[in-house]
């Protein structure tokens, strides 16, 4: 990981203050800022504070969620969902956009995200991605596709794995594809059967849906770290606070309505099954903060392998100046012919790519 924590320059020494033109319109050079890290780290506030700290600036700044269960309707304190005071302090887009019995996919996210970028762009607007869920927020901005799908292929597919077996399967995609073979685990069948199903359909190899750590639109990273211990206080404070906020009556409301993705949003398979006496309350929350603090963990291991990402301490004082001086190097192009190789020694890990 990229560690910039305390050795940015600070904001009142840019080394181009002309760099703004002064009108509210960002520079043509503006990125779009990326706020990354795990689950309770503090993006949402540093979101808010970048935008105003730009706005005081004379640039207009707006927030794109990048979390993929905040797009849902109604669930508010599950997902922690900025709150109404948050989202008038500065505007956010893509919050309440579908019903918990709708689906959102991370391909669905990427349309939806580039257009409000580009809208809010064109309107002279930086946009600032806030959002937890690592492959939504790449999806936003890194040069990554998702193939579509084919139930007759799959099907067929998964017919010839249960009559022929899944090493039989294997091997066609070492043949067909050895560079996705050498990097998947063969005793998974549904991956096989996947990356077999990306090769018929479009007719080229399952590794080049390999995504890139490349932007296809220009960003800068900013990643928050911080103690585990610290972490893990915040992740007990914040689910406490969910149960005080009445986050059991958000599920009793809303469990006729969740779809199966919505209902995949940790926390809520739990006060579902403490509403059927599977368990008590407490036993619940204790569960889904336990499982948060390995979300925690699990969200790390995936920004960690960005090399891209300017990681910050959370609890720095200095945090915002530190933030706000790595927006200006990023402007200024400072990171572009680091970035640019960063695809280039980057171990990828293929999972199931889906739409």
């Amino acid at each position: 990981m990229r560690q910039t924590d305390g050795e940015s320059e600070p904001i009142n020494e840019r080394k181009d203050p002309a760099q703004h033109t002064g009108s509210g319109q960002p520079q043509a050079s503006a990125r779009v800022v990326s706020i990354v890290g795990p689950t309770a780290s503090g993006k949402t506030g540093l979101g808010i504070a970048i935008a105003k700290a730009l706005a005081d600036r004379g640039e207009r700044a707006e927030i794109v969620n990048a979390d993929a269960y905040q797009m849902y309707r109604g669930m508010d304190i599950g997902t922690a969902k900025p709150t109404a005071e948050e989202q008038a302090e500065v505007p956010h887009h893509l919050l309440d956009i579908i019903d918990p019995d709708d689906t959102m996919s991370v391909a669905r996210f990427q349309t939806l995200a580039r257009e409000c970028i580009h809208d809010l762009q064109a309107q002279g607007i930086r946009p600032i991605l806030v959002g937890g869920s690592g492959l939504y927020a790449r999806a936003a901005i890194d040069d990554i596709s998702f193939p579509g799908t084919d139930p007759e292929v799959r099907a067929r597919l998964e017919q010839r794995e249960h009559e022929e077996g899944a090493a039989a399967l294997f091997e066609e995609l070492k043949a067909k594809d050895p560079d996705a073979a050498a990097r998947m685990d063969p005793h998974n069948p549904r991956r096989t059967i996947r990356a077999l199903e990306v090769i018929e359909v479009t007719g080229r190899p399952y590794s080049a849906s390999l995504p890139r750590y490349r932007y296809v639109i220009p960003s800068v990273q900013i990643g928050l770290d911080l103690p585990r211990r610290e972490l893990d206080d915040r992740i007990m404070q914040r689910t406490q606070s969910m149960r005080e906020h009445g986050f059991v009556d958000e599920v009793r409301r809303l469990r006729p309505h969740l779809g199966f993705t919505a209902g995949r949003a940790l926390g809520y398979q739990q006060i579902i099954d403490y509403l059927d006496g599977i368990w008590d309350e407490d036993d619940a929350f204790f569960d889904i903060a336990q499982k948060t603090r390995r979300l925690a963990r699990k969200q790390m291991g995936w920004f960690g392998r960005d090399p891209r990402i300017h990681w910050l301490e959370a609890l720095n004082p200095q945090l915002l100046d530190n933030a706000m001086a790595i927006i200006d190097h990023a402007d200024a192009g400072e990171y572009d012919a680091i970035d640019a190789h960063a695809d280039e020694y980057v171990q990828h890990h293929l999972g199931d790519i889906q739409a």
